[in-house]
C-alpha cells in the first residue's frame, strides 16, 4: 500500500509538473516596451519601475519582459499617456498628476495638498473605491489603458528657495516650479507657477529663469544639485505627503496577456508599491544631514499660521475643481468620505510625533 501510495504521488507531481511547464510553454510572450517618465538612477522616482523589470522575467517564467526607455529617448514625459493609449507604445511608467491639464481629477490620483500619507492612500486605493475610481477616470476620457499603481513614495520637502519666505506676501510674483494642485494652491497666493521636468530644474534656477522649485524628497532633489543654487528648504511637504506613479498598459495588450499574467503583471507592481515606500523612507535621513552639515542648507519648517494660509488656498482649489468637473467632485467627495471614517482610527493609534 505505501509503495502504491509513493507511486500515486510521484506520478501526480510529474503530471503536475507537466502541466505547469506546458502552460508556461503556451503562454504567449510578452516585450512591454516601457518609456518612463523618471530616471532610472533616480532612487524612489525611478528605481522602482527598473526593480520590476527585474522582477517580471522570475515571476514570469521568462513569458513577460519589460524594456525601459529613460525619458525621451522613445517617448516625452509628458507625453506616454497618448502613446500608450494609442498603441505607439504598450505601456508607460509616469505620474497622474502630468495629465491633470486633459483630466482634472488626474492629480487626485498622484499627489493631493494635505492628502492622505502613504499607508491611508493605499488603504483607498487597494480597499477603498481608488482604484475602481481610478480606472474609470482613464475609460470616461477615453483612453485605451489599463492602469496599474506602481510604486509610492512618503512626504517630499516643501521646496527650494534662493530667498527665505517670511509671509504669504513673498509669493507673489514668485516664479517657481511646482507640481500638479500645490502648484494651483501657490497660484491662490499670487505664484508664477511652471511644471518643468526635472532635468530641466538645475539649469532653470542657475540661470535665473526660476526663483524657487519643488520636486521630489530630499535624496531625489540632491541627485539634481539643486542645492548648490538655492539654500532655503522648507518643510512639511503640505501639497505632497505622499505621491503614486502608475503602470499605463495599451488596453489591447492588457487583453492579449493571459489572466495569469495580468495577475503576475499587477501582483509585481503592488510588492513595488511596498518597496519604494521602504526605499524611499530609507534614504532621506543622509541627504537631509548632508544638506545640513556640509551644504550649507538652512532648514525651515513652516509655522502654523503659513500652513493654514496654504489649507485655506487649497479647500478654494478643491471647491473650484469641483464645481468645474464632475469627475474631479466624485473622486474627491469618495476620498474625502473615506478619510473623515479613516480619521476616527488614525486619531486614535499613532503617538504624537512631538512626544
Amino acid at each position: 500500500m505505501r509503495q502504491l501510495s509513493k507511486k500515486i504521488l510521484i506520478s501526480t507531481t510529474i503530471v503536475a509538473s507537466i502541466i505547469v511547464s506546458t502552460q508556461t510553454l503556451a503562454a504567449k510572450k510578452v516585450l512591454l516596451k516601457t518609456p518612463i517618465a523618471f530616471n532610472s538612477s533616480l532612487p524612489a522616482l525611478g528605481t522602482p519601475i527598473k526593480w520590476v523589470a527585474q522582477q517580471l522575467p522570475l515571476i514570469s517564467s521568462g513569458t513577460i519582459k519589460m524594456k525601459l526607455y529613460e525619458p525621451n529617448k522613445l517617448v516625452a514625459p509628458f507625453e506616454i499617456l497618448d502613446a500608450v493609449s494609442t498603441g505607439k507604445v504598450n505601456s508607460g511608467y509616469t505620474t497622474a498628476g502630468y495629465w491633470a491639464g486633459k483630466m482634472a481629477a488626474a492629480s487626485l490620483f498622484s499627489s493631493i495638498p494635505f492628502g492622505p500619507e502613504a499607508p491611508e492612500y493605499m488603504a483607498w486605493l487597494y480597499y477603498g473605491n481608488g482604484l475602481k475610481l481610478y480606472q474609470e477616470m482613464y475609460d470616461n476620457a477615453g483612453y485605451k489603458v489599463k492602469v496599474l499603481p506602481c510604486a509610492i513614495i512618503s512626504p517630499e520637502t516643501s521646496g527650494w528657495f534662493k530667498k527665505p519666505v517670511n509671509s504669504a506676501e513673498d509669493f507673489k510674483g514668485l516664479n517657481i516650479r511646482f507640481f500638479g494642485l500645490g502648484g494651483e494652491v501657490l497660484q491662490k497666493l499670487g505664484a508664477s507657477t511652471s511644471l518643468l521636468p526635472g532635468g530641466e530644474i538645475f539649469s532653470a534656477l542657475e540661470k535665473g529663469a526660476i526663483e524657487a522649485t519643488e520636486y521630489s524628497q530630499p535624496a531625489i532633489d540632491e541627485k539634481l544639485g539643486i542645492y548648490k543654487v538655492a539654500k532655503h528648504n522648507y518643510f512639511p511637504g503640505w501639497h505632497q505627503q505622499s505621491t503614486i506613479f502608475e503602470l499605463l498598459v495599451n488596453k489591447k495588450q492588457w487583453q492579449a496577456m493571459s489572466k495569469s499574467q495580468q495577475s503576475q503583471l499587477s501582483a509585481t507592481c503592488m510588492a513595488s508599491v511596498t518597496n519604494s515606500i521602504a526605499e524611499s523612507e530609507y534614504i532621506q535621513f543622509d541627504a537631509i544631514i548632508k544638506n545640513e552639515r556640509e551644504r550649507g542648507v538652512k532648514m525651515h519648517n513652516w509655522d502654523k499660521k503659513m500652513l493654514n494660509t496654504f489649507k485655506q488656498a487649497w479647500l478654494e482649489v478643491a471647491a473650484e475643481q469641483s464645481k468645474k468637473d464632475p469627475m474631479f467632485k466624485k473622486v474627491y467627495q469618495d476620498l474625502s468620505s473615506f478619510r473623515v471614517k479613516y480619521a476616527a482610527w488614525a486619531s486614535r493609534a499613532f503617538l504624537p510625533r512631538n512626544l
